[in-house]
């Protein structure tokens, strides 16, 4: 069962982007360097349930990844809820598929994912949202390769939003969900049985939005601030002792601005950072000499063997993770992810986009272009995006296109009327 631990082990690691460097050590002035001493040592953030972080939206896949001060449609749930609000159309509906790991030959892994809101009134929107991610067929095996059966390992986040006006510029949402994680429900490891994961969690966001003047453009300035999947911790077994996992608490601020230059022509660039709200891990060898954790004691590990970062609560994790990190202040500067983005609209039915994300050499080293094309048609509106590796590191999404369908039910009641 070894091989099944390794195997999930190994996904997690393509989902995350986690840069793998056991080879360090820790100099005269106690800091950890890589092997070579070329520079600090890698030392990625980890989380269960990763897939509640990927952009599925196709929009915001092709401008870097940002998505939480962009103009509010259905995906908004993903990013920031209170934007909602502030949405243009009454009621709106988004329908994704984003292919996984293409460029190793899968085609049975995707993510899938359904939204929809509606406005109650100018003041008040509520949305629902499916996220379903499906890991293709696996075939288990013991530590000695004998087969064990095959599964379908699958996780999915079920989400209830509302968001309302607190003020004409000012809006705060919060959304409330239930995640589900089988990886290997049914198998056994060294005497454990394993079981599929829950948790719970929420998003609580806010947004302003205000019209600024640049020279003859009206345009309109966005700031976004999101917490994203703030909640109970993870398990996969039902021992007495078991080992709970942090789900990916996040914390992002985005800021955008929208020019209208004319009739026909609109230009938009955004801006965002994001940082993960969980503990950094402990680097060295637990019972070992040296090895740390982020509490400062040597040892390690508690009587339970679990590492002492490890055993905080969700809340407490998240508190701490602004401080923890081995390599102090600029340490945790790494840990914070950058997202640019820029979109080009004609007529309101033709965009073009691109974006830029970058992350920090021993946080995941993900570093990759993004274009994009955006189209409408009467109540339909589809998306594109596309990914373009700029470091050797492996992202699932390298080559891939990906697509989002949207809904404008305000435009089917126009053409009514």
């Amino acid at each position: 069962m070894k091989n099944l631990l390794f195997s999930t082990l190994c996904l997690t690691f393509l989902l995350t982007g986690l840069n793998l460097n056991a080879q360090c050590f820790k100099n005269a002035s106690g800091e950890w360097r890589s092997a070579d001493n070329a520079g600090p040592c890698p030392n990625t953030v980890i989380s269960a349930v990763p897939f509640l972080r990927i952009v599925s939206d196709a929009r915001a896949g092709a401008m870097g990844d940002a998505g939480i001060a962009t103009s509010a449609d259905a995906n908004a749930m993903h990013f920031n809820d209170s934007k909602l609000v502030f949405a243009d159309k009454e009621i709106g509906i988004s329908a994704t598929y984003t292919p996984w790991l293409r460029a190793l030959g899968l085609n049975d892994v995707y993510l899938a994912y359904l939204t929809g809101y509606s406005q109650l009134d100018e003041f008040q929107t509520v949305a629902v949202g499916l996220r379903y991610f499906s890991l293709g067929d696996i075939a288990f095996t013991d530590e000695n390769g004998q087969p064990l059966g095959n599964g379908r390992p699958n996780e999915f986040e079920v989400k209830a939003s509302y968001a309302r006006k607190l003020s004409e510029k000012f809006s705060a949402g919060i959304g409330l969900k239930y995640i589900y994680s089988n990886l290997a429900s049914g198998q056994n490891v060294n005497g454990t049985d394993i079981t599929a994961g829950t948790a719970f969690a929420a998003d609580i966001s806010f947004t302003y939005v205000a019209p600024v003047t640049l020279g003859a453009m009206d345009s309109e300035l966005t700031m976004g601030l999101a917490f994203t999947n703030v909640g109970s911790k993870i398990t996969y077994t039902n021992a007495a002792s078991n080992e709970r996992d942090f789900i990916p608490a996040n914390l992002g601020f985005g800021v955008g601005l929208n020019m209208n230059i004319n009739d026909y022509n609109s230009f938009a660039i955004v801006g965002e950072i994001n940082k993960l709200m969980v503990p950094t891990p402990c680097l060295g060898i637990p019972g070992e000499d040296g090895y740390e954790c982020d509490n400062g004691s040597t040892g390690g590990t508690a009587d339970n063997g679990i590492p002492d970062w490890k055993e905080q609560g969700s809340i407490a994790g998240a508190f701490s993770s602004f401080g923890d990190a081995q390599g102090g202040f600029s340490e945790e500067l790494r840990e914070i992810t950058y997202s640019f983005g820029m979109e080009y609209w004609y007529d309101k039915q033709f965009a073009v986009r691109a974006g830029y994300y970058g992350e920090h050499d021993t946080k995941g080293a993900r570093n990759y272009a993004t274009v994009g094309l955006g189209l409408k048609y009467n109540i339909f509106g589809l998306n594109f995006s596309y990914l373009v590796p700029l470091s050797n590191q492996r992202n699932p999404l390298d080559n891939t296109l990906r697509f989002s369908l949207l809904f404008d039910f305000g435009a089917f009641d126009a053409s009514q009327g």
